[in-house]
C-alpha cells in the first residue's frame, strides 16, 4: 500500500480564505500592491499575519505570511523548538518516494516557456524579474550527494536564470565540484512546493547528521514521504507535487545579476527590509523544460515580507536546536526568530531554570549560537513564563527583568553581514566605533534566587 503523500500547497490553501482581487494584472505591480495593502514588518511598520492573495495570472502571494497557518500545515513540526524535540523530529525522517505520474507534469513545454511565466519586479529599482519562491533540487551524479535550498533567480533571457548562491551552501559546493570536473550540474527548480519541502530547504545542512537528507526531514515535518519524480529532460529529480518545475543545468558560465544592457546595481528588496546588492558574476541556469499543473499557481514572496521571516524563522529555530551541544542547553524551553530580525538576526531563547547554577546557562547557549550561526546578531534570553513569539512580551521582559548596563553583553571579532547596514564600515565611522562587528546577548531572565519577587500577577 502506498504511503500518503504530503499535502500539496494548493490542497492546504483550499481551506481558505483566499483573496482574489481583479487587479492589478500587471506582474510588475503585484508585489507593490501586496506590500501597500498587506505586508508587515520588516517591509512596513504593520504587525500581524499576512493574508493569502491570488492575483490575475494565478500569481500567489502571502502563503507563508502567518506562522500559525504554516504550523497547521506541518503536523510533524514540534510546538516548541528544543534540542529534544529536534532530535525526535530527525528520528521520524522519511525518505522520499517515487511518483510515476506527477501532477507537476500535466503540461510539458520547452525551456523558452520560462519567458511566459508572469514574473515581476518588486520595485522599479530591481535588477529585473526574479523567481523568489523557487527551491532547487540537485544531485551529484557521481557521489549521490544532494542539495535542497531556496535561491533568488533572475530571469535574464527566455530560457536563462542567474542563481545567487550564498557562500557555504550545499548547492554552491556541488556546482563548484561539477565545474572543476568539467561537467554541468543537472538541477530542477520547484515553484509552489509542499510547505514541508520549503521549510526543510531552509534548514542548515551542516546541522543534520551524516546520511540525513533535507527531503527526509521534509517527510518528518509532513509526516508523509515527499513525492519525487523523474524529470522530462534530464537526470535531476523533480518535486512531483509542485505547481511549476523548471528543469535545467548549471554550468561554468556566469553573468552579471542584471538584465542585458543595464548597469549593475541593486538586486531586489531583501529579507531585512533593505534593497539587496546585485553581484557581477553569478552562475547561469539554462532551462531545458518547464512543466506545470494545468492551472498552476506562480508562487512568489515579497523579500522583506512576513513570509520570508516565517520560513527562515521556523527552519532557523530547528537548526539552532539541532546545533545544541553541552548540558547547559538543558535549560532551553523554546527558540524563536521574530520577524523584526527577518527570521535570522534576532533570536529569543526561552529558558526554564531549575537551580541557581542555571543562571549562567543562557549566556553559554548564546555564545554557542553566535559561534555556529553567523547570521544571528542578537540573542535575548527570557524565562519560560514569557512567550518568545510575542514581541510585546519579550520587550516587557527586557524592560522589567534586565538592567542593560549589566545584563547586556557584546562580543567583537565577528564577520559583518552585508545586508545589515548597521554592521557596515560607514556606520561604524559615524558612531565613532572601531569598525568591528559585534554580537550581543541580553539576559532578560529573573535570577533564580529572586523568582518570588518577580512573579507575574496573572501567571498560569
Amino acid at each position: 500500500m502506498d504511503s500518503p503523500a504530503p499535502a500539496a500547497l494548493r490542497d492546504l490553501l483550499a481551506a481558505g480564505p483566499i483573496h482574489r482581487p481583479a487587479s492589478p494584472a500587471d506582474p510588475d505591480a503585484i508585489a507593490a500592491d501586496y506590500v501597500r495593502r498587506h505586508a508587515g514588518v520588516p517591509a512596513t511598520g504593520r504587525g500581524g499575519p499576512e493574508p493569502v492573495v491570488v492575483y490575475p495570472g494565478n500569481v500567489l502571494v502571502g502563503a507563508y505570511g502567518d506562522a500559525g497557518r504554516v504550523r497547521g500545515w506541518l503536523p510533524g513540526l514540534p510546538p516548541r523548538a528544543t534540542p529534544a524535540a529536534a532530535a525526535a523530529l530527525l528520528a521520524g525522517a522519511r525518505a522520499p518516494e517515487r511518483c510515476p505520474a506527477p501532477p507537476c507534469q500535466e503540461v510539458v513545454e520547452d525551456g523558452a516557456a520560462l519567458g511566459g511565466l508572469p514574473l515581476g519586479v518588486a520595485t522599479p529599482r530591481d535588477a529585473g524579474p526574479f523567481v523568489t519562491a523557487g527551491v532547487i533540487f540537485a544531485r551529484d551524479p557521481e557521489t549521490g550527494e544532494t542539495a535542497l535550498s531556496a535561491h533568488r533567480m533572475l530571469r535574464t533571457g527566455p530560457d536563462t536564470l542567474t542563481v545567487w548562491m550564498v557562500p557555504g551552501r550545499q548547492l554552491r559546493d556541488l556546482h563548484a565540484r561539477a565545474v572543476a570536473a568539467g561537467r554541468d550540474l543537472p538541477v530542477s527548480v520547484g515553484i509552489g512546493v509542499p510547505p514541508a519541502v520549503m521549510i526543510a530547504a531552509a534548514l542548515g545542512s551542516r546541522f543534520l547528521p551524516a546520511g540525513t537528507a533535507k527531503l527526509a526531514v521534509a517527510g518528518a515535518l509532513a509526516q508523509a514521504p515527499v513525492r519525487m519524480a523523474a524529470g522530462v529532460s534530464g537526470p535531476a529529480p523533480v518535486p512531483a507535487d509542485a505547481e511549476i518545475v523548471l528543469e535545467g543545468r548549471l554550468g561554468a558560465a556566469t553573468a552579471p545579476e542584471c538584465l542585458p544592457g543595464r548597469a549593475l546595481g541593486g538586486s531586489l528588496p531583501e529579507f531585512l527590509g533593505y534593497d539587496g546588492r546585485a553581484h557581477d558574476a553569478v552562475p547561469v541556469l539554462t532551462v531545458a523544460a518547464v512543466t506545470r499543473r494545468r492551472d498552476a499557481y506562480l508562487q512568489t514572496v515579497v523579500g522583506p515580507g512576513r513570509e520570508q521571516s516565517v520560513i527562515l524563522g521556523l527552519a532557523g529555530a530547528l537548526s539552532v536546536a539541532l546545533s545544541a551541544a553541552g548540558p547547559h542547553w538543558d535549560v532551553v524551553a523554546d527558540l524563536a526568530f521574530p520577524p523584526a530580525g527577518g527570521g535570522m538576526l534576532l533570536l529569543v531563547v526561552a529558558v526554564r531554570k531549575r537551580r541557581a547554577a542555571d543562571d549562567g546557562a543562557a549566556r553559554l547557549v548564546a555564545r554557542d549560537v553566535l559561534a555556529a550561526h553567523p547570521f544571528v546578531k542578537t540573542v535575548v534570553a527570557v524565562d519560560d513564563d514569557v512567550d518568545p513569539h510575542s514581541a510585546e512580551d519579550v520587550l516587557w521582559a527586557a524592560t522589567t527583568r534586565a538592567n542593560l548596563g549589566v545584563d547586556c553583553h557584546t562580543w567583537g571579532g565577528f564577520t559583518p553581514l552585508g545586508m545589515d547596514p548597521s554592521q557596515g564600515a560607514a556606520w561604524a565611522r559615524e558612531r565613532g566605533a572601531d569598525g568591528g562587528a559585534g554580537r550581543t546577548f541580553v539576559d532578560a531572565t529573573v535570577p533564580f534566587a529572586l523568582r518570588g519577587e518577580a512573579a507575574r500577577s496573572y501567571a498560569d
